[in-house]
């Protein structure tokens, strides 16, 4: 049998004002039959390494020899908020798109966030199926997002395997929240739109490398190949929970230091009217707000940084749709 190759190639996304060029490593595996392309990005979020991680260890695991099709894989896609450890470019690169992740498929006479994306879409554009590798927060249940009611993009979120499956409503669908926060420009609803299936994992933790999530993240990938003809084997049957996300999220009511239930961990069900915690005022010790649940569904975050602002994220709820 023939191996395939792996080549990897830098493509330069944007320039900064000193004429510093922001670059991303392409890495392309070739199989030796043909087959579907893959596309997988991590690190548009730079804080989120896990995903870095995840790519670097498929790397190490993927049997060429053994492959059909193309594995297009950038481990950092924004290399600017992977320097400084960030979720969003500041205001001094990018004021208009400070998120990588609301600007997809990107513009190529646009902000620097757009430029960069527009660039990877080249990649992207080619491609039978997307993961888009993020992290999250250190208190989430690692789960995988896509959109509901496409199909395509459930069988490669099920076969990516978390226990957690979160659908999302989009577009017309969507709430009004989801259009605030300028969701319609994640790459995951970009590529749906061109009619690409595409899945985001949520592997949880940001900023140092967590083994558990790693090992998801990679056995991950070669399902989804596993899945896609592109490696034999077949993937495991599993008890998987479909839920739904973003409708959810319990916020602080005003500022202070938050105190979680110590009761309480990420992936139990809950019912409306649960305790998830006190805010409370870190001079006077008086209670400010008594976080609760506003509804029955899985707790998926939870938050452990104590010192919240009114309006910060507190926990998400995640309604169940399947079990």
């Amino acid at each position: 049998m023939t191996a395939g190759t792996h080549t990897a190639e830098d493509v330069t996304l944007a320039r900064l004002p000193s004429g510093v060029e922001l670059t991303a490593t392409v890495h392309t595996y070739e199989g030796s039959d043909d087959g579907p392309t893959l596309y997988v990005q991590a690190a548009q979020h730079g804080r989120e390494i896990n995903g870095t991680e995840t790519l670097r260890r498929f790397h190490e695991r993927l049997p060429l020899e053994s492959l059909s099709g193309t594995v297009v894989a950038v481990p950092v896609a924004n290399p600017l908020t992977f320097d400084l450890v960030s979720y969003i470019t500041p205001e001094e690169f990018d004021s208009v798109n400070p998120n990588m992740n609301r600007i997809w498929p990107g513009d190529e006479g646009g902000s620097l966030h757009q430029r960069m994306a527009d660039t990877l879409w080249e990649e992207i554009e080619a491609a039978d199926a997307i993961v888009d590798l993020h992290t999250g927060s250190p208190d989430m249940l690692p789960h995988v997002v896509y959109r509901e009611g496409d199909e395509a993009a459930r069988n490669l979120a099920e076969a990516f395997g978390t226990d957690l499956l979160l659908s999302e409503e989009a577009d017309d669908d969507a709430s009004d929240e989801w259009h605030r926060r300028g969701f319609g420009g994640k790459l995951r609803v970009a590529a749906a739109q061109e009619g690409i299936p595409s899945i985001t994992p949520e592997l949880s933790h940001n900023k140092h490398i967590l083994e558990d999530a790693v090992e998801i993240g990679v056995d991950g990938l070669l399902d989804v190949c596993r899945y896609l003809g592109m490696l034999p084997g077949e993937v495991p049957n599993r008890e998987q929970t479909v839920a739904r996300n973003h409708l959810g999220q319990v916020t602080a009511d005003d500022g202070g230091l938050f105190h979680p239930e110590p009761s309480l961990d990420v992936g139990q069900s809950i019912t409306a009217g649960t305790s998830i915690g006190t805010v409370y005022d870190p001079t006077t010790y008086e209670p400010l707000h008594e976080a609760a649940a506003d509804r029955d569904g899985i707790l998926y975050a939870l938050t452990q940084e104590a010192t919240v602002v009114g309006g910060d994220q507190l926990a998400s709820v995640a309604l169940i749709r399947e079990e």
